[in-house]
C-alpha cells in the first residue's frame, strides 16, 4: 500500500492559507504554487537513495553522499499542473518534464485525454505525477494509468489539496503510488470542487475566470 503524506510544515501551511484567499491574484498565486510544490517535493524526494563518494573541498579530500545514479521524471497535468513545474525543477533541475493533457468532463467529472508527450526513456525513470488538486481522483489515476502503459513502475503524486474521495479513489486503483500533498481537506461539494479548498486552480493560476 502507498503512503499517504500531509507535508503540514509551518511554512507549507501559511502558504497554503495565502492560496486559498479570494483576493490573492494570479501573480501572487503562481509563485505560492511553485514554492509549495517545491516544499511539498522536498518531502517525496526524502527516500532517495545516496552514495558515497570522494571529491576534493579547498581544504582536503573527503566522502561525502551524493545522488549519482537515479533519474527523474516530472509529469504535471496540463494545465494547472504546469504551475507546480518551477518550483520542483529548482530541487531537481536535471528532472525530464513529460506533458499529460486531461480535463475533466463537466457533466460527468471523468478525464478525457487530449494530449501526451513523454521523454523516450520515461520506463527508466521515477515520476512525479503533479496536480494542484486530487478532487475525484479521476484524472490523477488516468495520468497515473498512461504512463504504467508506457511501462513506468516508480510513481508519485504530489497536490497542494486533498480531499478523502480523491485519495481514497486513486489508493483504490492505484495501491502502489504514494501520495504527497500540502493539506487535506474536508469533501467534496456537489460540483465536484474541494471544500473550503481554493477554487478552480488552473483559472486562478492564468487569470482565465
Amino acid at each position: 500500500m502507498g503512503k499517504f503524506v500531509i507535508v503540514d510544515h509551518p511554512l507549507v501551511q501559511n502558504k497554503i492559507a495565502m492560496l486559498r484567499k479570494t483576493e490573492t491574484g494570479s501573480k501572487e498565486f503562481r509563485e505560492l504554487a511553485s514554492e509549495v510544490a517545491m516544499l511539498v517535493c522536498y518531502e517525496a524526494t526524502r527516500d532517495i537513495p545516496l552514495h558515497q563518494v570522494e571529491i576534493e573541498t579547498p581544504v582536503t579530500t573527503t566522502k561525502a553522499n551524493m545522488i549519482t545514479d537515479k533519474k527523474f521524471s516530472i509529469a504535471p497535468v496540463i494545465r494547472a499542473g504546469i504551475g507546480m513545474v518551477d518550483g520542483i525543477l529548482r530541487l531537481m533541475p536535471t528532472a525530464k518534464v513529460a506533458h499529460i493533457g486531461l480535463y475533466r468532463d463537466p457533466e460527468t467529472l471523468l478525464p478525457v485525454e487530449y494530449f501526451s508527450k513523454f521523454p523516450s526513456d520515461i520506463c527508466e525513470r521515477e515520476v512525479f505525477v503533479i496536480d494542484p488538486m486530487l478532487a475525484t481522483g479521476g484524472t490523477a489515476v488516468a495520468a497515473i494509468q498512461l504512463l504504467k502503459d508506457k511501462g513506468v513502475k516508480h510513481i508519485k503524486f504530489l497536490c497542494l489539496l486533498s480531499c478523502p474521495e480523491g485519495v481514497k479513489y486513486l489508493t483504490e486503483q492505484h495501491p502502489d503510488v504514494d501520495i504527497y500533498t500540502a493539506a487535506h481537506d474536508e469533501k467534496l461539494n456537489d460540483h465536484g470542487y474541494i471544500v473550503p479548498g481554493l477554487g478552480d486552480a488552473g483559472d486562478r493560476l492564468f487569470g482565465t475566470k
